[in-house]
């Protein structure tokens, strides 16, 4: 078999189908895609009897943060752009700098009168360390604005400080939302608990690697962003208890899929882990804890859509499904990326 390519994972996507603002909770689209790759059209709502009693299902529970902030270089003025990325000490950030010139080390930084920061050190692709003047989550709420991703070409507005976070969301340090969880409302979970499917959580911070492009052509050549995941004890249990019983373990997204196929072992057992993750998952790879998977559409050339495409079968086979799948999606006008319906799919092995 060939070397996987970007190219293979191409799709032609009008722009006006990329979602600017969400539907509403509950109330997407959802395309159903089988083990043998039939597509039925659902929507979200219909999502308790498209699953089974004794299934599992498993969401991220992090909690994105108002990471994006506006800066003034002094002295000499200059904005710059500053997007929080990972908290390594009490007051000390790794963050993107926008435009990266204007953040050189030793630059002091304002963001207003209670809050500066100074560059301590310079990464690669304007990546910076800041030592800020206090601790900065006290100032997220009044300074820091939703990082919404780039494909929606508006400002944040205030709806989205609700809208871009999930019902269950409990800890802060994400940078991007779990996007398939936006779907969820308290109804719907009430509506799959009388069912008999059950919920349990896993912890994944989305980092910056969510937005970053496969800028080669061969796909082995990509590197990950590691992310800090948490598998909790109740939760392995939890699958532990679903698999002996005969039900199916359900992700709510592909960061679900990346951290507990992170946590799996050989035997498809899932441990309790706090640990990083730099998984990449590709065609050819071989699950051990998952069996559904409901999740967003994604960007072309994407790891996410890699991993959908692994996923949905075998070889070229799931990549086949899922891409013929999404051509039938733009067909019938089905809306794209974070704020856009849903594919539910079953493991093609």
């Amino acid at each position: 078999m060939r070397a996987l390519r970007a190219s293979d994972f191409d799709y032609r996507l009008p722009e006006s189908l990329i979602a600017q603002a969400p539907a509403g909770r509950g109330h997407s689209r959802l395309l159903v895609l089988d083990a043998e790759g039939e597509a039925r059209h659902r929507t979200v709502a219909d999502l308790p009897g498209l699953l089974r009693p004794g299934d599992l299902l498993v969401v991220n529970d992090t909690r994105v943060i108002p990471a994006r902030l506006f800066a003034r270089r002094r002295p000499g003025g200059g904005s710059v752009e500053l997007l929080l990325l990972e908290k390594l000490e009490t007051s000390t950030w790794e963050a993107l700098a926008k435009p990266a010139k204007r953040a050189r080390t030793g630059t002091v930084l304002e963001l207003d009168s209670g809050l500066g920061a100074e560059v301590e050190a310079e990464g690669e692709s304007g990546r910076r360390r800041l030592h800020f003047s206090s601790e900065v989550e006290p100032h997220l709420e009044r300074l820091g604005h939703v990082p919404l991703p780039p494909y929606i070409r508006r400002g944040d507005e205030a709806a989205d400080r609700a809208s871009y976070q999930t019902v269950y969301a409990r800890h802060p340090g994400a940078v991007a939302a779990p996007t398939a969880g936006l779907h969820f409302s308290g109804e719907l979970f009430d509506d799959l608990t009388a069912r008999g499917v059950e919920r349990a959580a896993v912890t994944l911070h989305v980092g910056i690697g969510t937005f970053r492009p496969v800028s080669v052509e061969r796909v082995e050549e990509h590197r990950m962003e590691a992310e800090r995941y948490i598998v909790p004890t109740a939760t392995a249990e939890a699958i532990r208890r679903t698999r002996a019983a005969g039900g199916r373990i359900v992700a709510v997204g592909t960061t679900v899929v990346r951290t507990l196929e992170s946590a799996a072992l050989a035997t498809g057992e899932v441990e309790p882990v706090d640990g990083r993750t730099e998984l990449f998952i590709t065609p050819g790879y071989r699950f051990r804890a998952v069996d559904v998977l409901m999740t967003n559409f994604h960007l072309p050339r994407s790891t996410l859509l890699m991993m959908v495409s692994a996923f949905a079968g075998p070889g070229t086979t799931g990549r086949d499904r899922v891409l013929a799948a999404y051509e039938e999606a733009v067909a019938h006008e089905y809306r794209f990326y974070s704020y856009g319906d849903a594919m539910l799919l079953e493991r093609g092995d």
